[in-house]
């Protein structure tokens, strides 16, 4: 995955250093199935594979898979065939571009990504272009979060905080009853310095924050964010620029908070009301910085 993992449980008469030997077993089976960097992984398979050639997908590509395809379909700004399109900006595993890609390359691409170009069903996945490739950047991470937590609740350890790359899933206390309590960054913090925005008490679920604060660069006197939209092809320009999901799967968290970033302040908000999510929004303004809590939220401030 590229990143670091930091895992935390309270619990008697277990072996913490057996208990890390299968959690990384569990990492280097998911990174097998959905690392991009992996030659050989399953998802590179995918990638390769023709038009309409059906490939038969283990139960965590298809967990991951599903649930990334009703994501998209649901916000309609999350779109796990991306990755092209990512890669054409400068924020994939390729050198960063020197000039803003071109309209006409841009409308090609545009029309060979999408998740309507993935067909999913008993006996597998296909797609209908050669071309098409998977990313899981906004997806997998989540579910390996979500893989430890279950790996540690069958060991019957109920009290834990798992973290990888900053996203997260916690469930029970800490002892003597206290409650976890996870910090969200002050996005306008200065360069390498990090700040305490709010302090949660999110209780029993997966949290995801996602922003376009870390990760941009300026080319041609414009700033441009790491965060795409599918429809238009550009990186997003627009005031929100940090979003906060609560959900009870990490898996989720991690997509819902994406999709909304794309999304922008206002459309955001009427989408967490809409579906009743818990979500923690902050957006610039000529005043500094506005915050939203969706009803939903509120329980957890």
């Amino acid at each position: 995955m590229g990143t670091t993992y930091h895992i935390k449980f309270y619990a008697e008469q277990v072996d913490p250093q057996a208990v890390q030997a299968e959690i990384d077993a569990v990492l280097v089976d998911i990174n097998q199935s959905m690392s991009t960097y992996i030659e050989d992984s399953e998802i590179n398979t995918f990638n390769r594979l023709d038009a309409n050639e059906v490939m038969p997908i283990s139960d965590d590509f298809r967990a991951v898979i599903s649930e990334s395809m009703r994501i998209g379909n649901s916000t309609k700004t999350l779109d796990v065939t991306m990755g092209p399109l990512i890669d054409l900006w400068g924020f994939g595993p390729d050198k960063k571009p020197t000039k803003r890609p071109t309209n006409e390359a841009l409308a090609n691409m545009i029309n060979n990504i999408g998740i309507d170009k993935l067909v999913l069903n008993e006996q597998g996945l296909a797609k209908t272009m050669a071309d098409l490739e998977l990313s899981f950047s906004a997806t997998a991470k989540g579910y390996g979060i979500d893989k430890v937590a279950e790996l540690l609740q069958s060991k019957g350890i109920t009290d834990y905080m798992v973290e990888i790359g900053g996203e997260l899933r916690i469930a029970g206390t800490k002892p003597d009853n206290q409650a976890w309590r996870i910090a969200i960054e002050q996005p306008d913090a200065n360069p390498g310095e990090r700040k305490v925005h709010r302090v949660l008490a999110p209780g029993n679920n997966g949290i995801a924050t996602s922003g376009d604060y870390r990760i941009f660069y300026t080319m041609d006197g414009k700033t441009y964010t790491h965060l795409i939209d599918p429809m238009t092809g550009m990186p997003i320009k627009h005031d929100l620029v940090s979003v906060t999901v609560l959900h009870p799967s990490a898996m989720t968290a991690d997509g819902l908070a994406t999709a909304l970033t794309v999304m922008g302040m206002e459309k955001a908000q009427r989408y967490a009301q809409q579906h009743d999510l818990p979500v923690y929004l902050i957006a610039k303004s000529p005043d500094g910085l506005v915050t939203y809590s969706s009803p939903a939220f509120k329980p957890y401030l």
